[in-house]
């Protein structure tokens, strides 16, 4: 069992995947810090200086024992308040496009670099070739 799972993970497709899940977790972090630390903030100034990730909507009471801020939408998710987070939800998906808006120029970029194939003449392997003249001679038997 021992040597079947070293093949499984010497294959390169298993390798090549976990690489670029490694490499998708840290781009991940990166896009998020982009999206929370730069973009929004921004998109946030445009629209008067508010910050979407705390946009939500109460959608149930608050615990008696609660004394924290009626606005703090973590704070008041933690609390297990039922909540109708849009904002986050608006930042999530600007992260979402961001990280599409990506993966699209790495691929395009990847495709332009890799040299397409010409369209030339398609040599067919020996055995096909002598199965066209074996039929071709069978037919040709048959008429005759």
């Amino acid at each position: 069992m021992l040597g079947e799972f070293k093949t499984f993970i010497a294959r390169g497709n298993v390798l090549d995947l976990a690489v670029a899940v490694i490499i998708g977790a840290a781009f991940g972090k990166i896009v998020t810090s982009l999206t929370d630390d730069l973009i929004m903030p921004v998109i946030g100034r445009v629209f008067g200086g508010l910050d979407f990730s705390s946009y939500f909507v109460r959608l149930g009471n608050i615990p008696a024992g609660y004394a924290g801020s009626l606005s703090d939408y973590g704070a008041l998710k933690k609390a297990g308040v039922p909540l109708f987070g849009y904002g986050k939800f608006v930042t999530e998906a600007v992260s979402f496009l961001i990280i599409a808006f990506i993966i699209f120029l790495l691929v395009r970029a990847v495709n332009r670099m890799i040299p397409k194939a010409e369209p030339g003449v398609v040599v067919d392997p020996a055995e096909v070739v002598l199965l066209r003249e074996i039929r071709d001679e069978l037919r040709a038997g048959r008429t005759a």
